[in-house]
């Protein structure tokens, strides 16, 4: 998946970095920086110049790791690299950067992301929809990215269209109480989003579940 996009929709923050954020109240603008360092992570990642990896450390499980690799890069990803480096306040000359979950990260060869619980992840793509008018006046929804697309830094992550008819473009659509909610066809970056939150969805653990509860039902 194109790191911008998995950054922006599954992210809550890197290295204190904080991203755009859905509440019931409205939505609140990512960090200024936030928006540019996915957009060097993108630029990086298409060029190829990043490795990820798991290793195990010393008396720990396996960690993730990532580097930057120095030969047979162009300067314009080089210089996207010391940008990006220095946005998320890593060492401008260490080879390799832990991945570690927090908030901040303990040293400059730490990679500190908090990411989205499911629930949060359902609550952002909700505060997409296009919500009726009707629903607003009998206030059966809150308006979301509507009340909140005029102020400055709020950045659009995924359009679901609604009305009393589905597109005929539509690429998926669902129709709930009297209204369709779809995504349009032609629409590239919400197709993205929605392909990375059903990807994001089948890795939610499915194993068997230990310690579950059991149910008697007495034979006489």
């Amino acid at each position: 998946m194109p790191a911008d996009v998995a950054l922006f929709a599954s992210v809550v923050s890197i290295n204190g970095l904080k991203n755009q954020e859905a509440t019931l109240h409205g939505i609140s603008p990512a960090d200024p920086n936030f928006h540019r360092m996915r957009e060097l992570a993108r630029q990086i990642q298409v060029s190829g110049a990043v490795r990820i990896f798991v290793k195990k450390e010393a008396g720990e499980e396996m960690v993730s790791f990532a580097s930057f690799p120095t030969q047979n890069i162009t300067p314009q990803i080089q210089a996207d690299i010391t940008e990006f480096r220095r946005l998320l306040g890593l060492s401008a000359t260490a080879s390799e950067f832990k991945i570690v979950y927090g908030v901040n990260a303990s040293n400059d060869q730490e990679i500190a992301v908090t990411t989205r619980s499911i629930l949060s992840l359902m609550q952002t793509m909700a505060a997409q929809v296009e919500v009726p008018d009707e629903d607003l006046a009998q206030k059966r929804a809150f308006d979301g990215f509507e009340r909140s697309r005029d102020l400055p830094g709020i950045v659009r992550l995924m359009r679901i269209h609604s009305g009393k008819s589905v597109s005929p473009d539509a690429f998926v659509a669902v129709r709930y109480r009297s209204t369709w909610f779809w995504i349009d066809d032609n629409d590239l970056e919400s197709k993205q989003v929605f392909s990375l939150i059903m990807m994001l969805f089948t890795m939610v653990d499915t194993g068997p579940k230990e310690n579950q509860p059991v149910i008697t039902i007495p034979a006489h």
